[in-house]
C-alpha cells in the first residue's frame, strides 16, 4: 500500500523502503521488539510463580492475552515524560494488565528485555539469512556443474591466462560461499541467552527476592533461558552481555559482504566481456542516454550494499572496546543502527544476488572467439613438444615459435588484427611434421586440466552436504520490485 503522503516529507531508509525483505523488516520492527519484551515478562513471572513466589494465574494469563496489544502512541507519551523506554513499556503493559500491574519485571533490570531481545533478535535473523544463502549456493552448484566442462580464459592481474571452466570459476564463489555458511551457522550457535542476571550481573535482586536461595536463583536464570528457546546463558555478564558477542555477529556477515563484492565484481568484468551476464528484463532500461546498454544493475547494487555491510564492523569494534566496568550507555544508539542495518543489508544483498544466480545468461560462442583470439600463444608449448616427439630439435622450434609469435602479436597490438600466428605456423614448411596435429593440440579442453573433475568432487563433498538441512527451503525464488 502507498506510504502516508507526510512518509514522504522525511527520511526514510532505504534499506527498508527499497530493499529488504518483509521477514527482515518485521525482525528488527518495533512490533517484533514489544511484544518481545512482554514475552519476556511472562517468562519471567512464570519462572518466578513456579519457584515460589506469589504470582497468580490469573495475572500471567491477563498478561499473555494482551501481549499483541501495544499502544504505540501511549509508550511514546510515557516515553516522553520519563525519558526511560523500558520503563514507558512496563507503564503501558501494566496499564492494560492492571492485576498483572505490580509483578511485571519483577526483579529485573532494563537490560533484561533490551539485551535479551536483541540476542532473539540477532538469532532469528541468522535463521532468515541461513536458509537465502543456502539458494544463493544451490543455484551456482547447479550453475557450476552445468558447465562444468565449458573452457573459458582464466585471467590473473586481469590478463588472460591458462584456462579454466565457467563451472570452475563458479566454484571459486562457491568456495568463498561455503565459508560463509559455516561462519553463519558458528555465529548463530554460539549465541547465548544474557538470561536473568540483575542491574550488574550479579542476580543481587534475585537473591533477595528469593530469600538468599542460589539454587532458586540458577534455576530461574536456567527456566527463562529455556523458555526463550535458547540451551545456555552467558554465566558471567556486566550489566549487559558482553559487547564482543556484537563482534562476532557482524564480523561473518562483514565476511559474506566481501564475499558477494568479489562475485558481483566478477560478475561486472564477464559483463563487460560479453561472456556472462545477469537477467534482463524485457522492459529494462539500461541508460536513459544510450538505449542499447544492458548494465549489470544488481551486481552493481550488491557491490554498493556490500561495502556498507563491510565497513558496518568498525561500529561493534569501536562500542566494544569503549565499555566501561560493567557498562556504559554509549552503546545504545550505536547498536539501534549497526545491528539492524547489519542483517537489513545481509538479506538485501543475499536476495539479489540470489535473483542473478537463478538467471545468469552464459555466451560460448563470446568465451569461444576469446579464446581462439589467446589461445594460439598457450599453444606454443605443445607445438614445440609435439616437434620434439617428431625428431626436430627443441632450441630450434623454440627460436621459430619466438619469431612467429612476436610476428602475430605486432599484428594483434600494432595493426588491431586477429592472431594469425597459427596461419604463419602453418604456411612455415618447418612445421609440416605436425600439421595435421594442430587441430587435436588446439582443442580448448586438453588445455583445462583437472577443472572439470574439480568441480565434480568440490560439489559432492563441500557444497551439498552443506545444503542438505536447507532442502526444503530450496524452492523459493526471487523477483526483485526495484
Amino acid at each position: 500500500s502507498p506510504a502516508p503522503e507526510d512518509e514522504f516529507t522525511k527520511y526514510r531508509s532505504p534499506l527498508v523502503s527499497r530493499y529488504a525483505s518483509k521477514e527482515m523488516s518485521y525482525n528488527f520492527s518495533d512490533r517484533k521488539k514489544f511484544t518481545t519484551w512482554r514475552k519476556l515478562w511472562i517468562f519471567l513471572a512464570k519462572a518466578e510463580k513456579a519457584l515460589g513466589l506469589p504470582i497468580t494465574d490469573a495475572q500471567v494469563a491477563e498478561m499473555e492475552s494482551r501481549v499483541e496489544d501495544v499502544d504505540f502512541a501511549m509508550a511514546a507519551e510515557q516515553e516522553r515524560k520519563l525519558r526511560h523506554d523500558v520503563m514507558a513499556h512496563v507503564h503501558t503493559f501494566a496499564y492494560c494488565c492492571p492485576t498483572a500491574a505490580p509483578i511485571i519485571h519483577l526483579g529485573a533490570t532494563s537490560c533484561y528485555v533490551g539485551d535479551n531481545t536483541d540476542l532473539i533478535v540477532l538469532r532469528d535473523g541468522f535463521e532468515i539469512l541461513l536458509p537465502k544463502l543456502a539458494r544463493v549456493m544451490d543455484r551456482l552448484a547447479n550453475f557450476a556443474e552445468k558447465y562444468a566442462d565449458l573452457p573459458t580464459l582464466g585471467f590473473t592481474h586481469y590478463q588472460p591466462a591458462q584456462l579454466t571452466t565457467v563451472g570452475k570459476r563458479a566454484c571459486l564463489w562457491l568456495q568463498d560461499l561455503t565459508m560463509d555458511m559455516r561462519n553463519l551457522r558458528r555465529a548463530r550457535d554460539d549465541l547465548r541467552f544474557r538470561g536473568v542476571k540483575g542491574t550488574t550481573g550479579t542476580q543481587a535482586s534475585f537473591l533477595q527476592l528469593f530469600q538468599g536461595d542460589h539454587a532458586k536463583v540458577e534455576e530461574l536464570d536456567r527456566m527463562v533461558t529455556e523458555m526463550a528457546g535458547f540451551k545456555k546463558a552467558y554465566l558471567v555478564t556486566g550489566q549487559t552481555y558482553s559487547r564482543k558477542v556484537d563482534i562476532d555477529t557482524l564480523s561473518v556477515l562483514a565476511s559474506l559482504g566481501a564475499t558477494v563484492h568479489k562475485i558481483c565484481t566478477d560478475i561486472r568484468l564477464l559483463a563487460n566481456l560479453k561472456e556472462l551476464e545477469e537477467p534482463f528484463e524485457k522492459e529494462q532500461i539500461g541508460s536513459s542516454a544510450m538505449p542499447y546498454k544492458r548494465n549489470p544493475m544488481r551486481a552493481e547494487r550488491c557491490c554498493s550494499l556490500s561495502r556498507h555491510l563491510m565497513t558496518l564492523l568498525s561500529d561493534p569494534l569501536q562500542t566494544a572496546s569503549v565499555q566501561w566496568l560493567e557498562r556504559t550507555l554509549d552503546d545504545s544508539a550505536n547498536r539501534r543502527i549497526s545491528l539492524a542495518e547489519a542483517f537489513l543489508t545481509a538479506d538485501i544483498v543475499l536476495s539479489t544476488l540470489q535473483n542473478i544466480t537463478e538467471g545468469l545468461v552464459v555466451y560460448p560462442k563470446v568465451i569461444e572467439r576469446h579464446i581462439r583470439h589467446e589461445l594460439p600463444f598457450m599453444a606454443t608449448e605443445n607445438i614445440i613438444m609435439a616437434m620434439v616427439k617428431a625428431g626436430g630439435n627443441r632450441q630450434d622450434c623454440h627460436e621459430k615459435i619466438r619469431v612467429l609469435s612476436q610476428q602475430a602479436a605486432a599484428v594483434v597490438k600494432q595493426d588491431g588484427g586477429d592472431n594469425d600466428l597459427l596461419d604463419r605456423v602453418k604456411a612455415d614448411s618447418y612445421f609440416s611434421p605436425i600439421l595435421d596435429q594442430l587441430d587435436a593440440l588446439l582443442d580448448p579442453k586438453t588445455f583445462t586440466g583437472r577443472a572439470p573433475q574439480q568441480v565434480t568432487r568440490f560439489l559432492s563433498e563441500e557444497v551439498y552436504p552443506l545444503l542438505e538441512p536447507f532442502r526444503s527451503k530450496m524452492d523459493v525464488t526471487i523477483e526483485l520490485e526495484l
